[in-house]
């Protein structure tokens, strides 16, 4: 056989190959750079200017920046988006565990996972007003409850003290269920014969949950926890429907204040120099999620 011959075989080989990737690679590779890297790069540029959303951009370098660490509003968006993300992330990732673990011991009908998932199919805004009508101080439903329980009313949406507890409870209530559905899969990948081997050890439910359940989940935990995390930093339509960032201020999550900048004081500029610190925070997020993914696959191999 020739070796040139041979040889441009292979080329040709690889070029199919090659070819044959990017008919399945090329849409999902276009749409990440036209919809994630093109508009971050831009947002990047803009953070370096100063631009009223009508005239032209004006260069300004790193004075955004400089202004964001001096803005009190900022660091106090941010604390209260980081108080927000810390409830939200406790009470979903406890709650999503237990029903997880309930569908998984009790039933095998697919009718009641879809009913456990049908609130993340409501829109967010619809959400959020139906809750805005639930919590209303003087007519709400959960007043109501309260009145007939003996017990005294909440201003759950117009106190400083209950406002973002209130909102990270209507959050947890819209996505539990898609939450509990993903730990859920998470649980039928366990075999089953560790859990039968278990039991001929006699080990107890609680001791099964901790050494056995919960180690063989971290992986599932791991992504699941840092996908509430980043969700949880995008919180914005539920803040705007239901308390437009009040009362004074207490709910002005660091979303919300961008798009203050942006469109009520178009201070594009500036907003862009937020987004850009935001998407920092959420890559050191994301580097935290490879890093417990890989911890996890180390443990368990």
């Amino acid at each position: 056989m020739v070796p040139g011959n041979v040889n441009g075989r292979r080329r040709g080989r690889r070029r199919r190959e090659l070819g044959s990737a990017m008919v399945f690679v090329g849409p999902a590779l276009f749409g990440f750079l036209v919809f994630f890297v093109w508009p971050a790069l831009r947002g990047i540029w803009y953070s370096l200017t100063e631009w009223d959303l009508l005239g032209d951009a004006s260069f300004v370098g790193l004075d955004n920046y400089r202004a964001l660490l001096e803005d009190e509003v900022f660091w106090r968006s941010l604390g209260i988006t980081a108080e927000y993300v810390a409830i939200n992330i406790g009470l979903q990732t406890v709650l999503a565990l237990a029903v997880a673990v309930l569908l998984h011991r009790l039933t095998s009908s697919t009718v009641i996972r879809g009913i456990v998932l049908l609130p993340y199919l409501i829109p967010n805004v619809v959400v959020a007003l139906m809750f805005l009508w639930i919590l209303d101080f003087r007519l709400g439903f959960g007043n109501q409850v309260l009145d007939w329980a003996g017990a005294d009313r909440i201003p759950f949406l117009g106190s400083e003290t209950w406002a973002i507890p209130t909102i990270a409870g209507i959050n947890v209530w819209r996505h539990l269920g898609y939450t509990a559905l993903l730990v859920f899969a998470g649980l039928q990948t366990i075999p089953k014969d560790v859990y039968e081997a278990a039991a001929i050890d006699g080990a107890g439910e609680l001791r099964v949950f901790t050494r056995i359940t919960l180690p063989l989940l971290r992986p599932v935990l791991a992504m699941v926890l840092v996908m509430t995390v980043i969700g949880s930093f995008q919180i914005f339509d539920t803040v705007a429907v239901t308390t437009e960032g009040g009362p004074a201020d207490s709910t002005k999550v660091i979303y919300f204040y961008i798009f203050e900048k942006t469109f009520t004081q178009f201070e594009y500029g500036y907003a862009s120099a937020m987004s850009v610190v935001l998407m920092a925070l959420l890559a050191v997020i994301t580097l935290i999620q490879l890093r417990l993914m890989r911890a996890g696959e180390s443990d368990l191999a």
